[in-house]
């Protein structure tokens, strides 16, 4: 089996050693994403928008393998604030209500960076094309 692996130009990757999303047969694991774009956190103080920019980023980690939400079976939500969970859960359903996954959603005590709000994962599947069997 071939392993692929993205990487993009967020910092944290190349210091704590990951790839922002592997692939695997025929799944697709996305790592736990913040909402930043070019190293600036979007949405500062609004876990609404913090979501929908972690989620846009974990999707765009997608693209590579030619993949898009419609291919997401499992989603992770991470918050610091329980009061947050409203606003986390309307972004998420607006981006996966057509096809929901599976989700989990889990209040944590904070991130690397205190202004975050929000950090997602997600795993998707991939079609693989038919291949023969060995002989």
């Amino acid at each position: 089996m071939t392993i692929e692996r993205v990487r993009t130009d967020n910092p944290w990757e190349e210091k704590l050693g990951f790839a922002r999303a592997v692939a695997a047969g025929d799944r697709v694991l996305v790592a736990g994403t913040m909402p930043l774009v070019d190293g600036v956190l979007q949405g500062e103080g609004d876990p609404y928008e913090q979501t929908r920019a972690a989620f846009t980023n974990a999707l765009a980690a997608l693209k590579p393998f030619g993949l898009g939400a419609d291919a997401v079976l499992r989603t992770r939500v991470y918050l610091t604030h329980l009061r947050d969970v409203d606003a986390a859960g309307r972004a998420h359903r607006e981006l996966f209500a057509a096809q929901p996954p599976a989700s989990t959603l889990v209040v944590v005590s904070g991130f690397v960076d205190s202004r975050v709000l929000v950090e997602v994962e997600l795993e998707a599947f991939r079609e693989l094309s038919e291949r023969p069997e060995p002989t």
